[in-house]
């Protein structure tokens, strides 16, 4: 069983304080732009290594670590504490950002790491990885075949597999990493108290394995203003998730994955994810590239923040219709900061 979100939040601002909450912005410019009443986004190019994985990558890695080592996170984070053998290390799959969060949890407790990363992740984000001191893995194929890699090794004793995501719906490591994104939900919730805004009646989220549009869906059921729809968005080409939810049932796409949002090019959805995502009832979308493309300078230019395609394709899906009532709030989540090549 994981921790309430209220301690997970404080563990996290333990470590540093750009673990603060992240602005909530409210956007009447792009409001106007998608003919809805407001337009609200929750900025996570603030957030601890410039994206919301910091929140579960970071969290789940170092209670993988405790488990193992049979101490709290606290005494692992205290050298006086921490206890002489040394840990295993930490091993798992990445597009670029979540293998940066289970780096850093590593590097703070004085840890190791090791990433795999498939061909198509930049060089860019393979150095911000390896800068956490993490060992890099190249591994032929797409991203699928870069987490069937990193399970096999740490089935072979290479260490403690952190993914973000797995194949069963009870997988306590990914619970970990969805209750970290949960911090977001509490904070949203509390956001929109204090500033006075109507709750939002839509959530627009973009999904690669599906575990941030799933705890988002769970961390703001019943609170949402009706329909409260969760609208999870994604690359036309690279839609497991809603390919899943149509099936019911976990599939994998095949192909290369290749998509503009390179943090969502993933071809099996997390089978956690998906069931917390059906019972909310989550409606699948897709976007056309070149929406993707110009998702990020409409943010940019009606006030919002730098982002990448990935961090912006719940807008982007907006962007490309079908329109919503004009009645509609629309809550979007800036999943990460613009990343220099």
């Amino acid at each position: 069983m994981t921790m309430p979100t209220e301690q997970i939040a404080a563990m996290l601002r333990s470590l540093s304080p750009a673990y603060a909450p992240t602005p909530l912005l409210d956007l009447p410019a792009l409001a106007r732009r998608l003919g809805v009443a407001q337009v609200l986004a929750k900025d996570e190019s603030r957030r601890m290594l410039g994206s919301f994985k910091s929140l579960g990558g970071t969290f789940a890695g170092l209670r993988a670590l405790s488990r193992a080592a049979g101490v709290p996170v606290e005494a692992l984070l205290d050298p006086a504490r921490r206890p002489a053998t040394p840990l295993p290390a930490l091993i798992c799959a990445s597009d670029g950002n979540h293998g940066l969060a289970v780096a850093a949890a590593a590097r703070r407790v004085g840890g190791s790491a090791r990433v795999y990363l498939h061909a198509g992740v930049p060089e860019a984000r393979e150095r911000r990885i390896a800068d956490e001191g993490a060992e890099i893995i190249r591994v032929d194929g797409n991203y699928d075949d870069s987490v069937d890699a990193a399970a096999a090794a740490a089935r072979q004793g290479a260490g403690i597999l952190v993914p973000d995501t797995a194949a069963d719906p009870a997988d306590p490591v990914v619970a970990d990493v969805m209750a970290g994104y949960g911090v977001m939900a509490m904070e949203i919730r509390a956001q929109v108290e204090a500033a006075g805004h109507q709750r939002p009646s839509h959530l627009s989220v973009q999904a690669g394995v599906g575990g941030l549009a799933a705890a988002m869906a769970e961390g703001l059921a019943g609170w949402m203003a009706p329909p409260a729809r969760v609208l999870v968005a994604e690359p036309e080409g690279v839609a497991c998730v809603g390919a899943a939810l149509a099936a019911g049932r976990v599939l994998r796409l095949s192909g290369s994955l290749d998509t503009a949002a390179e943090m969502l090019s993933a071809g099996e959805v997390s089978a956690p994810a998906l069931a917390i995502l059906r019972r909310h009832g989550a409606e699948g979308i897709t976007v056309p590239e070149a929406g993707l493309a110009e998702a990020p300078a409409v943010l940019r230019d009606c006030g919002g923040p730098e982002t990448t395609p990935s961090g912006a394709t719940g807008l982007a899906a907006l962007l490309a219709g079908p329109a919503l009532p004009p009645e509609s709030r629309v809550l979007l989540i800036i999943s990460e900061a613009a990343v220099a090549s």
